[in-house]
């Protein structure tokens, strides 16, 4: 991997991806202690950041390839990029997810033209069940974070951010990253080792998924034992065999937030910045909000990295941690 592939896949994905702002709120200045940038990749095509990858790798593939088919596994957002991005395309595409994904991500992807397979997380093997399917039908398999042009596809986020925050006067700064197998954080290292040096990321993850930060601090690949949690979107086994020496060589050490802590970042977002945010995109904010003492910076950069949310679970966030007890979920208003 490098920063050739990552601007190869910026031109590939040229008028196709959302340039997503740098937005900033004094509210979340004040409750940070510092100044707070967000990139809000939940207002990427589908929702997320993962369109960029799966264009990228889509993009990168031999047309009589691509119209044979890919087939992604994924929780939810890599299913939706892949399946709009495949759709764009004209080629079919299946993918693999977890029964107990969110019903939204399920019927979006579904929605979107993909043929699912639905999986038990906590009994069957994903990377088995895509292998499988892979090489029965001759699908290509679009892995959803250690795959180069993928990596190299969530690398432009970085690029965008390097460009941003240039335009505002900022050189120096912390950038933290939501982070499951590694495929956004190591892409965005990677495009600012290139373009905003002085920068370092900082992968944030949840409570009794913090793979990352375990490895960093252990040096090599750490697993997590637990399979499900309310972070959904970012909960991965392990890091990636490929992003994770890239997280190695280019990070500083990983944050870990609580599912509260989620939560309250999700009111906040909603609150201040008017964002929906997922619980596993919100890990990034709740670090730089609560976990202040872990930072070195007076500016720090986060990525929202999602905002496909089931309603309920977004009212529960709102309707718990909003400062207004008598705050109305905006679910409410339109039932």
């Amino acid at each position: 991997m490098d920063i050739a592939r990552i601007r190869a896949a910026a031109r590939r994905l040229n008028g196709h991806t959302r340039r997503t702002p740098l937005l900033f709120s004094p509210f979340l200045d004040d409750l940070a202690g510092r100044r707070i940038l967000v990139k809000p990749e939940c207002l990427q095509h589908t929702g997320s950041f993962k369109y960029r990858g799966a264009r990228a790798a889509l993009s990168a593939l031999a047309p009589e390839q691509r119209a044979r088919g890919v087939i992604a596994f994924s929780s939810g957002n890599h299913a939706q990029g892949v399946a709009l991005a495949a759709r764009q395309f004209g080629a079919p595409s299946v993918i693999v997810m977890p029964s107990d994904a969110p019903r939204l991500k399920i019927d979006n992807t579904r929605a979107l033209g993909a043929e699912l397979v639905l999986y038990d997380r906590a009994a069957e093997d994903r990377d088995a069940i895509g292998d499988s399917l892979a090489k029965d039908r001759g699908l290509t398999l679009i892995r959803p974070f250690d795959e180069p042009e993928v990596i190299a596809g969530q690398g432009t986020c970085g690029l965008e951010i390097a460009a941003q925050a240039a335009e505002l006067g900022i050189t120096r700064a912390e950038v933290v990253t939501c982070c499951g197998g590694g495929g956004l954080t190591s892409g965005i290292a990677l495009a600012l080792e290139a373009d905003a040096p002085d920068m370092r990321v900082r992968p944030a993850e949840p409570e009794g998924f913090d793979d990352t930060a375990r490895s960093l601090a252990a040096g090599s690949i750490r697993c997590n034992s637990r399979s499900s949690g309310l972070c959904d979107a970012i909960i991965t086994p392990q890091p990636g065999a490929l992003t994770f020496p890239i997280m190695q060589r280019l990070c500083g050490p990983g944050l870990v937030v609580s599912d509260e802590e989620a939560q309250r970042a999700m009111a906040a977002a909603f609150l201040r910045l008017k964002l929906v945010a997922e619980p596993g995109g919100a890990v990034a904010l709740a670090a730089a909000l609560y976990h202040g003492d872990a930072l070195q910076e007076d500016t720090v950069i986060v990525t929202i990295s999602g905002g496909n949310v089931d309603p309920g679970v977004f009212c529960t966030a709102i309707e718990r941690f909003a400062p207004d007890r008598k705050t109305v979920c905006p679910c409410e208003v339109t039932r």
